[in-house]
């Protein structure tokens, strides 16, 4: 964690200093909205029901493991999904669709292990609309879609809002970037369909959600799976690692060092040089890591569990979205 995003959810005085540029940033993302609103920029509806799953703060929120459950879901409630992403930190110049067997360089970290791990179409480009329309052309059979971190995208035309909340952590001091971790004003949760608290008890929010740790499997295929009563050397490159060492502890591994990157870091195997095996990181680091792992390496493997009531309200959601769903695409 930088001393910046200490200082946002440690209440550090100096955050403030930074008022004026936080205005600044209301003012723009205020004028935007309005613009989207009053219909001066206009919507684009693909032919299929969006979902839209994001935050309103900067850092990880649990989205991956979120989208992972959803798209199962999803199948139980009979739908074909498909995933759009934006694809960050690499360069794109037109929508891809995403394979098991892309690099995360190529295509982004998060969006390679979702394509993996949810068997549905993952198709990347930070235009939504454009990537929306490029997966729907490469795989008409999918019914639905969801824009992986997509709250932002206005441009987009939604038909749910889920909202995912750091249950530890919250909203920080509340404040706008880059005095505080905020994109949007926390008005904004009132506006959408469901807000979910990741790890962590939250008054307000429609549902929780706990990470459930499943295994410590190895980069490697040939190796056995790690025993939890190993002392591991933690490796990340997330939002909030400090989540992902309570996981690991909690799961009962020994923790002999934690070496933290900025999130989304491309690793390389100079990374590695110092550290002593075993190593375990996060799932979405992994990926990035499997062409030059070694002997000794492990990822921890988390499954997302959402409290049942929550559950029962957004397979309400779906139901009725399925209902009603039948316009053809265009500007609205």
């Amino acid at each position: 964690m930088t001393a910046l995003e200490r200082g946002w959810y440690q209440g550090r005085w100096w955050c403030y200093l930074l008022a004026p540029f936080s205005l600044l940033f209301w003012l723009l993302s205020t004028l935007r909205r309005t613009l989207f609103r009053r219909g001066i920029k206009r919507h684009y509806r693909l032919t299929v029901p969006v979902i839209v799953v994001g935050n309103i703060t900067v850092g990880g929120t649990g989205k991956t493991p979120f989208t992972l459950w959803l798209c199962q879901l999803l199948r139980e409630q009979g739908f074909t999904p498909g995933i759009i992403s934006r694809g960050y930190g690499v360069k794109l110049t037109a929508p891809r669709l995403v394979t098991a067997n892309c690099m995360a360089n190529q295509v982004g970290d998060e969006p390679l292990l979702l394509a993996q791990r949810s068997g549905c179409p993952v198709v990347v480009y930070p235009d939504r609309v454009s990537a929306g329309q490029h997966l729907l052309s490469r795989c008409p059979d999918v019914d639905i879609i969801i824009s992986d971190d997509g709250l932002q995208h206005y441009r987009l035309a939604r038909d749910l809002e889920i909202v995912l909340i750091d249950g530890q952590r919250g909203l920080g001091n509340g404040w706008l970037l880059p005095a505080g971790p905020l994109r949007e004003l926390p008005s904004r949760l009132a506006s959408v369909d469901f807000t979910v608290a990741n790890s962590g008890p939250l008054d307000g929010v429609d549902g929780h959600m706990t990470l459930t740790v499943v295994a410590a499997r190895p980069l490697l295929a040939e190796q056995p799976a790690l025993a939890m009563s190993t002392s591991v050397q933690l490796v990340a490159a997330i939002g909030n690692p400090a989540r992902f060492a309570r996981s690991a502890q909690e799961a009962g591994f020994n923790i002999a060092g934690q070496h933290f990157f900025a999130d989304h870091h491309p690793f390389s195997p100079d990374d590695f040089t110092d550290l002593t095996p075993p190593l375990l990181m996060t799932e979405k680091d992994a990926v990035k890591c499997r062409s030059f792992a070694k002997s000794g390496w492990y990822y921890l493997a988390v499954q997302a569990r959402l409290d049942p009531q929550f559950t029962e309200q957004l397979s309400k959601k779906l139901n009725l979205l399925r209902s009603q769903y039948g316009h053809e695409s265009g500007i609205d």
